[in-house]
């Protein structure tokens, strides 16, 4: 074998056979998959430089099997391998490939992609043991972002896909995957292609397009998280002809609109340059950007949201609750105000010290307030979104990628105080939260104080703090204007190219919804506001947009100081209250389900599940498993009898169990192995592997589950 890493697409298997350790004795390691010696000789060098404090050596016995000993530091030693050397170990990077941490709201954003949207171990529906939910779970990614735009002039479908593969060359976004074995990270492949597609519209109209390709998802282990398709001009080019339209999709958890559309400005550089962008990679980008952020001191951050987090009672759903929708997907509302309107919005807001966006706030909060139907003052609490873009890294502002971040603003409303007192608070909270764009969602639960321990059930992590955005609540958006340079559009111009301003087709919202604001080149608000259907209902979603603008356009009428939060409310005083489905709760999730009963006398082989295990991985694994052993399946949460549960699935002499699992599910076996107490010699082994598609991932399983179950030739 001739490569000099892991062959693109193949998918390790690792077995561990968990035995007492001499103090300073070596972990002992199987690898079994496509490795040469050479591929098995770069993973141990790789293991060597990056953990320096294990001793590394290598026994290759053949093409596909190879013995690798890690003798932990001698001082102490260590009984287990630590997360961060597993994941090398399961998935190491390819070859001139780096690897950064995924943090933030990055991470929030994965692990919501990864999470099926059904939980239970039953094998061979959209909730299966390999966690093939809706959602995306296992490395699907359902969650898409889709934008498009008609165009406008002479369009060179070969000149199209060069200027894409040149920005791809240029931006390492472009050239990024997830990687989720151990801890998430993001791994940027040194090469990658362009994904383009070119559809005809005799063959496909324009919803069934949006459809189909917001149902494609993403592979999310693979780089190319963002794709462009192309539909061509109706036939005939009259008149009343429609133009070309292109498509771009993208994963919300690589890229925001920002960084989109820096990304479009690119391709329109390279595409009047004949479709060669000029210059080399972007720097700085986002390596520049991961160690910028490794650096910050989180003192003061600590200090403030120690302090701002939202209190339990914040009221934080713009609708009352009600039953289930009858509906599904996402859906998109726009309205726009024109722009005379807008003008008059935002002198309204300067007036009194404030931006246009803190009147959307404004509004925004008062809606929430409303739904919560208290009298007198209520905090409210939805998330903001900042650009990330405006810190002390220079060049950040141009780097694509996904630097924003949305954080919590909670105020008080009080009905009876001035409007000019609500604009100002969330003038001031906007502000204060601006200093720390980096923070997010999860360094926020763990900076948020927790109150002493209740007996009872164990609190959550969140226990004490209100509903932080992405949890339940709401999210504002102001998208300020990113247009094409004057030099730039001139010379498209010159060549009959107008570059059209993308639209937002409906897509991932991140939760029951998001009110998106912009200007168009008019001059006039435009708000968009995405919903997830199934919390709620077009109807109520309409009647909340509706209200929204009405308000809005409405506060420009209230001068005087004195004009209070109360009186702006009793403009809606005769509009019914929007309704939302009630938040459902996560089905229960047995601690141990049998997906094939086996021979009464075999050993039993155990299915760890975790979220972000490759969807359907286990389901091929238990339908091309010939051998006589009983098959179950457990969840991987630490419970502290899942097990014994599982040990009392092998009794009588001679049956062992092998805990095994795909990607995190593997790790998730490592350690259930290692802190639980059991019979010596009961687990015959572990067997993990990396991360891949379904039928890479099964295979994988299986061929290191053979080398523990079958005596070796």
């Amino acid at each position: 074998m001739s490569s000099q890493d892991v062959p693109q697409g193949a998918v390790l298997a690792v077995v561990h056979e968990p035995v007492a350790l001499s103090p300073g004795g070596p972990l002992v390691l199987e690898l079994r998959g496509p490795l040469g010696p050479a591929d098995a000789e770069t993973v141990a060098a790789r293991l060597a430089q990056r953990h320096r404090a294990f001793g590394v050596a290598l026994d290759s016995h053949r093409p596909g099997h190879h013995t690798l000993r890690l003798t932990p530091p001698a001082a102490g030693g260590v009984a287990a391998l630590p997360a961060d050397l597993l994941a090398d170990l399961l998935a190491p990077p390819p070859p001139g490939g780096e690897v950064l941490p995924v943090t933030g709201h990055q991470q929030t954003l994965l692990r919501a992609a990864l999470t099926p949207a059904g939980t239970s171990t039953s094998t061979g529906d959209s909730t299966s043991t390999g966690g093939s939910g809706s959602s995306g779970g296992g490395g699907v990614g359902g969650g898409v972002e889709q934008l498009y735009w008609d165009w406008s002039g002479p369009l060179d479908v070969a000149r199209f896909a060069a200027a894409w593969q040149s920005v791809v060359d240029r931006e390492c976004v472009l050239r990024a995957c997830f990687e989720w074995v151990a801890a998430p990270r993001l791994v940027l492949h040194a090469r990658a292609g362009a994904d383009i597609a070119v559809c005809s519209p005799a063959a496909v109209t324009w919803p069934q397009l949006l459809r189909r390709d917001r149902a494609r998802g993403f592979a999310l282990h693979r780089p190319g998280l963002l794709r462009l398709t192309l539909l061509e001009a109706e036939p005939g080019g009259g008149a009343g002809a429609a133009p070309p339209r292109v498509l771009l999709t993208y994963h919300p958890a690589l890229l925001d609109e920002r960084g989109v559309h820096l990304l479009l400005r690119e391709f329109y550089r390279a595409y009047a340059a004949g479709g060669v962008l000029p210059g080399g990679e972007r720097r700085p980008d986002l390596r520049d950007h991961a160690r910028w952020l490794a650096g910050q001191d989180t003192t003061a951050a600590r200090q403030f949201w120690a302090r701002a987090v939202p209190p339990p009672r914040a009221a934080t759903r713009p609708g009352r609750p009600g039953g289930a929708t009858g509906q599904s997907g996402p859906g998109l509302l726009h309205t726009r105000l024109r722009a005379p309107e807008t003008l008059r919005l935002r002198s309204w807001a300067a007036l009194r010290g404030a931006a246009e966006s803190s009147a959307l706030h404004l509004v925004w909060a008062l809606l929430l307030y409303r739904a919560a139907g208290v009298a007198g003052p209520l905090p409210v609490s939805f998330g903001v979104q900042l650009s990330g873009r405006d810190i002390a890294l220079p060049g950040a502002a141009g780097i694509p990628g996904l630097l924003d971040s949305p954080l919590p603003m909670t105020v008080t409303v009080d009905p009876a105080a001035p409007l000019a007192d609500l604009l100002h608070q969330v003038r001031d909270t906007l502000l204060d939260l601006a200093a720390y764009p980096w923070a997010s969602t999860e360094t926020i639960r763990a900076w948020a104080p927790r109150p002493p321990a209740a007996p009872g059930p164990a609190a959550g992590p969140a226990a004490g703090v209100g509903p932080l955005c992405g949890a339940g609540g709401t999210l504002v958006r102001f998208d300020g204007p990113l247009v094409l340079p004057k030099a730039l559009r001139s010379e498209l111009a010159a060549q009959g190219v107008h570059a059209d301003t993308p639209r937002s087709a409906a897509g991932a919202t991140g939760g029951p919804l998001t009110l998106a604001a912009r200007h168009d080149s008019a001059g006039g608000l435009v708000l968009g506001l995405f919903h997830d259907r199934a919390q709620l209902a077009d109807e109520d979603a309409a009647a909340l947009h509706s209200q929204c603008v009405r308000l809005l356009r409405a506060l420009p009428e209230f001068r005087q100081a004195q004009a209070s939060a109360g009186a702006l409310l009793e403009l809606l005083a005769r509009a019914a209250i929007p309704r939302m489905a009630r938040p459902v709760p996560p089905a229960p999730q047995h601690a141990l389900t049998v997906l094939r009963p086996g021979h009464p006398h075999a050993d039993v082989i155990c299915l760890v599940t975790a979220p972000g295990v490759p969807a359907g991985s286990y389901d091929l694994f238990v339908r091309g498993h010939r051998g006589p052993e009983k098959i179950v399946a457990v969840h991987g949460d630490g419970a502290p009898g899942v097990l014994p549960a599982a040990l009392e699935q092998a009794p009588g002499p001679g049956r062992r169990l092998v805990l095994c699992g795909c990607g995190p599910g593997g790790r998730a076996a490592y350690e259930l192995a290692q802190r639980t107490p059991h019979a010596p010699g009961m687990v015959a082994a572990v067997v993990m592997t990396g991360i891949g598609d379904a039928a890479a991932s099964a295979s994988a399983l299986a061929r290191g589950v053979r080398s523990v179950l079958t005596p070796p030739p």
